[in-house]
């Protein structure tokens, strides 16, 4: 049934894209991509892919740069290779924060990523809940943006029913936060109004929103060094919320975070696979990991047969 679709995967998604080749039960394409002794990126494509409809699963994530190189090389052997159509798959685009010159003579590297993936030979790019819309733009082929709430929601409903609060970390998550709060019964909705000095760190403001007596549930995009979660959390409990529960797609956490976390008042951390957890991140308790392999298996089902994927977006 899908005989001419083959499935490759970086190092920094291969637990990933076993799942996904299971869910759509084809085997994972072979191909060796390893570093030469000097550090040089060496891939090898051990199979036919002429004329293939194929897919490369890689998060651009930890390390961001050899995750970035080794993604660009294998599209660059699959389209040597005479492959028809290469579709990256990433659920994790790395750089995406740096989306807009946020200071004079600062650089716009989410574009600069995007013409590096188009340069190489992607045909179509297929990401999960991109930290800024915009970026599609900066692509002149097709991006399909999906989004994990769905998933996140499904969780959330059948283990915390009654007495929340969806809470959006800043003014800029409030799409996202309404919409999670419209789709989970009953739950109201609050921001943490917050000012950002320097990257990575932030100062909590106040609480726009009653939080009294509920249920606190952060959502974000991702949580890097964990300081604005935390932040956050202490605030919601000073308003007088009962607990707090967070959730992202992106568990970048990185730095101190899964520190900060560990000492928090957090009772627990959702995130889904979109980037493998370090060593350190499996072992925190707090932290709940949930799958994103469904909802990725079915949109590349649909890309190869041309079918709408539209319907997947929340």
């Amino acid at each position: 049934m899908l005989e001419r679709m083959r499935i490759f995967s970086g190092n920094s998604s291969l637990e990933l894209g076993g799942l996904i080749c299971r869910k759509l039960g084809v085997a994972m394409g072979k191909a060796n991509v390893s570093t030469f002794s000097d550090g040089e990126t060496r891939v090898e494509i051990n199979e036919n892919v002429r004329g293939m409809d194929v897919f490369v699963i890689q998060s651009t994530c930890n390390p961001v740069n050899l995750s970035l190189m080794e993604l660009l090389v294998i599209i660059d052997a699959l389209k040597r290779a005479s492959a028809d159509r290469v579709t990256v798959v990433m659920p994790y685009y790395g750089y995406a924060r740096q989306d807009r010159k946020a200071a004079p003579r600062a650089p716009i590297t989410a574009k600069l990523v995007a013409d590096l993936l188009t340069t190489a030979g992607a045909s179509r790019i297929l990401s999960v809940d991109l930290h800024a819309g915009q970026i599609q733009g900066f692509f002149n082929i097709p991006v399909d943006n999906l989004y994990a709430m769905n998933i996140l929601l499904e969780y959330l409903k059948t283990t915390y029913t009654d007495s929340n609060v969806v809470v959006s970390p800043d003014t800029g998550g409030v799409v996202r936060a309404r919409a999670l709060a419209r789709r989970f019964g009953q739950a109201t909705l609050a921001i943490v109004d917050k000012r950002r000095d320097d990257p990575n760190e932030s100062e909590v403001m106040n609480i726009v929103g009653d939080v009294k007596g509920k249920r606190a549930i952060i959502i974000d995009d991702m949580i890097d060094t964990a300081g604005t979660v935390v932040q956050a959390a202490d605030a919601l409990l000073n308003e007088g919320a009962s607990e707090v529960i967070a959730c992202c797609t992106h568990p970048v956490l990185s730095g101190p975070a899964i520190d900060r976390i560990q000492a928090s008042s957090i009772r627990e951390v959702i995130v889904t696979d979109t980037i493998p957890l370090h060593e350190k991140a499996l072992a925190c308790d707090r932290i709940r990991v949930l799958t994103i392999s469904s909802l990725i298996s079915e949109a590349i089902k649909r890309i190869y047969y041309n079918e709408s994927v539209s319907s997947l977006f929340v």
